[in-house]
């Protein structure tokens, strides 16, 4: 990482979380000078890790697809995060609630080694921040908490100018905002957004359980919303396999009646929203609870600033696809940045970026209707409607080319 006392760059990019901090290492062989802003202060591996043990994980996971995993090994990260703590999981299962309706993924079917990896964020962050601390042309500033912006024209183009507080700023050619679901840069540069609030939250905390999850993910739609348990494994070398982390979306009303519940008592009605799938719940973590919005900005890009990530996407959790989107946005972001430049063009010009924009809002936004689409469709309990639901999953689930198809997408192997 580079310690130059400059403040102007090529490219700043707003946010260190797994999404700017991957921009900046797929950027890595470039000539160009990027800085990698956060407001919060960028944490040393021995601090963000020290907390995580045998039986302590990180409440934030994602399930990162064979498309996230080879971006982290194009950059040099995945073997680090292998090596720490990974659950590769080979199976899915979903079912309906109101019903018999289920359909099931299997990684031997597509002729995979696995359908995806369960990662705690903070495992994958600290690997990233470890790989930028060793790049020469990406300077770390944080904290630094974007205040204001400004658009600077010269007779050799314009640029852009953000100001933190106590007068400090820092200026590029192209700004990069990946500063998540409430991005403070997309608000002050006024894009446009579609957005609407799912009217639940989602509850997520890690358990054990009585039986082994066998390396399969599960989810059950539920009338108030899908639940959905992720396995999760102790070490790399370790056969345990009863941890998993769960992401419980509900009707916030819900949500502050599970919060108020003592342990006991959640992990019966967890172990009976889950069927006793894995048994009992035999301990729960820490509760933690968010609500859910979802929101798409009806352009990326917009002068020189360009969004990426939740900054640009928030979609409902119930396929784990947020992150591997916001992976993708940012391969096909250095890709045509990298030939842009290749091609004499300027950092921030416009076609370059407008390819950006092409490549991945239709593909984002297919997926965000997909979802919405199996939220409105599991929350009808018109009997009627729960029939064809149900019909339509056990159906889906013998018609084994298409299954696949819809998996393999899922995967990011065919995007």
């Amino acid at each position: 990482m580079a310690v130059a006392q400059t403040t102007e760059f090529d490219i700043v990019i707003a946010g260190a979380g797994m999404v700017g901090a991957s921009l900046a290492c797929l950027l890595a062989d470039t000539s160009l000078r990027i800085a990698l802003i956060d407001r919060l202060p960028l944490t040393p591996a021995s601090d963000s890790l020290e907390q995580l043990s045998s039986d302590k994980f990180d409440p934030r996971v994602s399930a990162i697809s064979q498309a996230s995993q080879q971006l982290f090994r194009d950059i040099g990260v995945w073997d680090g995060i292998a090596a720490k703590r990974v659950c590769n999981y080979q199976a899915m299962e979903v079912w309906d609630a109101e019903g018999t309706g289920s359909i099931s993924f299997s990684a031997t079917q597509i002729r995979e080694p696995e359908l995806g990896s369960i990662v705690e964020n903070s495992i994958i962050t600290t690997m990233l921040h470890n790989r930028i601390a060793q790049l020469e042309n990406v300077t770390a500033i944080s904290p630094f908490s974007i205040d204001s912006f400004e658009t600077i024209a010269d007779e050799w183009g314009s640029c852009v100018q953000l100001n933190a507080g106590e007068g400090q700023s820092i200026r590029a050619g192209l700004v990069v905002a990946a500063d998540g679901a409430n991005s403070k840069l997309r608000q002050l540069a006024h894009f446009e957004c579609r957005e609407w609030d799912y009217e639940q939250h989602a509850l997520v905390t890690t358990v054990r359980t009585e039986r082994e999850h066998l390396n399969t993910a599960r989810q059950r739609f539920l009338e108030t919303g899908p639940l959905a348990f992720l396995p999760l494994r102790v070490a790399q070398n370790d056969d345990d396999q009863h941890f998993c982390s769960i992401v419980w979306s509900m009707l916030p009303e819900q949500a502050e009646r599970m919060l108020a519940l003592s342990e006991a008592e959640f992990n019966t009605e967890l172990s009976a929203a889950l069927e006793f799938k894995l048994g009992e719940i035999q301990w729960s973590d820490k509760r933690f609870v968010f609500p859910l919005r979802q929101r798409h900005a009806i352009d990326y890009v917009k002068d020189n600033i360009v969004l990426v990530g939740d900054a640009a996407h928030t979609i409902h959790p119930l396929a784990g696809q947020g992150v591997n989107l916001g992976l993708l946005d940012v391969r096909a972001l250095a890709e045509e940045l990298t030939g842009g430049i290749q091609a004499g063009r300027s950092i921030a010009d416009s076609v370059v970026l407008a390819r950006y924009q092409r490549r991945r809002k239709g593909n984002n936004l297919s997926m965000m209707w997909l979802m919405e689409g199996f939220k409105r469709l599991f929350a009808q309990q018109d009997l009627g409607i729960r029939w064809l639901r149900n019909m339509g999953m056990n159906a889906a689930d013998k018609m084994t080319p298409i299954k696949n198809q819809m998996v393999r997408k899922a995967m990011g192997l065919d995007n």
